[in-house]
């Protein structure tokens, strides 16, 4: 979106869309659990552990995925055809894109659902539940917000280090996420057996 010709407002639209997304899919998953009684029922607690068992394997899954489609040594990476039309987005399409990528992509899908389920099972008050789901969209949306606030407010400067981040991105990105989605996995699964036993 930063590099696209409405840069300066497709870029806090896209934003606001990954915010949006991002409380709406954790919400949910927070309010269904804690509808379940997640807290207290230990049923429903166990089906909140399986849950993130669950998720962590798919994260694990996508792992292998996402290794065996890096590019070969020396080859050029291709970039998604769907990203080739991004330049030219207007912000209607900028903010569903930023809604599909944060609430229907299954890796943030995956990752919003088990953050709202797993806080239902702790019983937090209302009022802690909804502090901690906006300290959980902050935090989410951490990456999004600062190369367009960086953007916005660098100048040229910004320009030229977000250009070298998009390429070094661009190079390493299935190496980068093959990571994120080990430790995802690794994370959730670790969270969810314990209740178990």
């Amino acid at each position: 979106m930063l590099f696209s010709g409405r840069a300066k407002v497709n870029g806090p639209v896209f934003l606001a869309g990954w915010v949006v997304a991002l409380a709406v899919v954790s919400g949910a998953a927070y309010a269904l659990s804690d509808a379940g009684s997640a807290s207290t029922d230990s049923a429903a607690a166990d089906g909140v552990s399986w849950a993130q068992i669950v998720f962590g394997v798919l994260f694990l899954l996508l792992v292998g995925r996402s290794w065996r489609s890096r590019p070969a040594p020396g080859t050029e990476p291709q970039m998604p055809k769907w990203m080739a039309g991004i330049d030219a987005f207007a912000p209607a399409k900028a903010l569903g894109l930023s809604l599909l990528l944060a609430g229907v992509n299954p890796k943030n899908l995956l990752l919003a659902a088990g953050a709202g389920s797993a806080l239902a099972v702790t019983g937090p008050s209302t009022t802690e539940a909804i502090v901690s789901l906006i300290v959980f969209v902050i935090i989410g949306s951490l990456t999004i917000a600062g190369p367009v606030v960086f953007y916005l407010t660098g100048g040229d400067r910004a320009k030229t280090h977000l250009d070298s981040a998009k390429e070094w991105l661009a190079v390493h990105n299935d190496a980068v996420m093959t990571v994120l989605f080990l430790v995802l996995g690794v994370n959730l699964i670790a969270k969810g057996i314990p209740p178990l036993t």
